[in-house]
């Protein structure tokens, strides 16, 4: 029997969560570090799922199957393709970085104080929430995905509500009231659409007899599994709403400024770069690939909502007093982007689609967590406090400037070339979607270059005049990201290869091909 590496992949930071939440209340310290090291740990077996994936070996790779409640033909089946493959090489890599860059989040105010929750409760949530991503990256049957995707709103919602941003302008008991605000919002949008797929989940058994993704996906391919139009289009309605809110798609996306708000920078980086991808990912996996015809019949719709999402997600961020709503705003209209090229039904588009998945992780998790940096320093989330930074700051003021230009897609950063093959490959299908869609990249500019502008050029601010540079911890926490913002602008062939098989795949399943040009390139 080969060792369960897919398993191990969720399993380890499973365990670590416990042994966290474990360390004596006196321990923080040792909590912390106990947390990193199993946050390193899942990274390398991580790196391990990536060397031994074979882009073009089989669709589902490292597979894994076992009976698990057989009277109801529930599997725990494990399988990777090139898209889950990328994301879980994210969140793998992401989770060590928010661990450090929350180092000191969920420490007391003062010594005895019992406005927080313990420190090993902080970190044990981070990794329980790393758990379940990327078992839900995995799972190839579709119930033992669900539970997977609801699980996670719990620890989210703590980690929203106990552990929220102590930068608050009105005091701490407006702040805790706003946070569990932001939390039961959080969790009430969510469940609302976990309600509703399960009853899709359900019909969806009823109507194959399985929910062996694998095995309904060969029964429609084979013919035997033959669904009636409507059934199949009010089954797809009830998956895609619960990845609409994940995602979050206009107009359920208004859960995601208020928890990106009161969380903390790190938690706030999990919410939109790990735990939101988990939405997109199964429009890919599960809309397109299970009901192919309700997924083209749906595109128009779809689209319409995703240029909404561009256009309004950009107009309100220009508009934002608050640095980590601006950024939430920015999320959405990016998360617009990735829908519009996963229904663009383009291989350009859901490779772009895929690869901004992986870029805009990066490129949040670096702008979020330099906001974070700033606002531990300044106690203030308002743009309006700031001014004269990188005078004072000047290495700060500089990852920030990435973070920011990496935001808007700025040639040369990762972004911009997933952003390009969305465009193109919306532009050959649908050029009007194509066209109104890159006013989201000029209001881009207008936002990220306003905001610098404002928080770091000027005149010094008295209350920033002192404000120290980044430290060794947080230097080590931007760099990466930074260097590999520029790495995969610069050459973003290691995850496209990975990924273009998989997107063949899915465009197979739709049985869509790439429009022709309509003028031939000359020979």
């Amino acid at each position: 029997m080969s060792f369960p590496l897919l398993t191990a992949t969720a399993v380890l930071p499973a365990i670590g969560a416990i042994a966290t939440a474990a360390v004596p209340a006196a321990q923080r310290t040792a909590a912390k570090w106990l947390a990193l090291l199993f946050s390193l740990g899942t990274l390398a077996l991580a790196i391990t799922v990536l060397v031994r994936f074979d882009p073009d070996g089989d669709r589902y790779q490292l597979t894994e199957s076992h009976s698990w409640i057989a009277d109801f033909g529930v599997r725990y089946e494990l399988g990777v393709d090139g898209i889950a493959v990328a994301l879980i090489a994210l969140t793998a890599l992401l989770i060590p970085f928010i661990v450090l860059a929350g180092w000191h989040d969920a420490d007391p105010l003062e010594t005895g104080s019992r406005r927080w929750r313990p420190t090993q409760g902080f970190f044990a949530l981070i990794l329980a929430v790393e758990a379940m991503v990327i078992i839900s990256f995995e799972a190839t049957d579709v119930f033992l995905f669900y539970i997977f995707f609801e699980a996670m709103l719990i620890p989210m919602y703590f980690l929203i509500g106990g552990f929220g941003d102590r930068a608050h302008e009105h005091g701490e008991k407006v702040a805790s009231t706003q946070r569990s605000y932001a939390a039961v919002k959080f969790l009430l949008y969510n469940l609302v659409g976990g309600l509703i797929m399960l009853a899709a989940v359900i019909g969806l058994y009823v109507v194959a007899g399985s929910f062996s993704l694998q095995e309904i996906a060969e029964a429609r391919a084979g013919g035997s599994l033959d669904m009636a139009t409507n059934t199949e289009r009010w089954l797809f309605l009830g998956f895609f709403f619960a990845f609409a809110v994940k995602a979050p798609l206009w107009p359920l996306h208004t859960w995601l400024p208020n928890a990106m708000q009161e969380a903390t920078a790190p938690v706030a980086v999990l919410i939109t770069a790990v735990v939101d991808k988990v939405g997109t990912f199964a429009m890919l996996r599960f809309c397109l690939q299970l009901f192919p015809e309700a997924s083209k019949w749906a595109t128009p719709a779809i689209l319409v909502l995703a240029l909404i999402s561009i256009v309004y997600g950009a107009l309100l961020a220009v508009g934002q007093r608050d640095m980590k709503r601006l950024i939430a705003y920015a999320s959405i209209s990016h998360f617009g982007f990735i829908i519009m090229g996963i229904f663009a039904m383009t291989s350009q588009g859901q490779s772009g689609a895929t690869l901004y998945m992986v870029n805009h992780g990066i490129s949040t998790a670096a702008l979020m967590l330099v906001v974070g940096f700033l606002i531990s320093r300044r106690g203030s989330r308002l743009i309006a406090d700031y001014g004269g930074v990188q005078k004072v700051a000047p290495v700060l003021a500089g990852t920030f400037l990435i973070g920011g230009l990496a935001t808007l897609s700025l040639p040369g950063l990762a972004p911009f070339v997933s952003e390009f093959l969305v465009l193109v490959g919306t532009f050959t299908r649908y050029p009007v979607i194509g066209i109104i869609a890159t006013f989201g990249i000029v209001l881009a500019a207008l936002y990220v270059l306003v905001l610098y502008q404002r928080t770091m050029t000027g005149p010094v601010k008295p209350e920033v005049s002192a404000m120290p540079d980044l430290r060794v911890r947080e230097l080590v926490v931007v760099a990466p990201l930074v260097a590999l913002l520029i790495f995969l602008g610069v050459y973003p062939k290691p995850v496209t290869d990975i990924v273009n098989p998989a997107v063949q795949q899915t465009m197979s399943d739709v049985q869509k091909k790439d429009p022709q040009p309509e003028v031939e390139a000359a020979k």
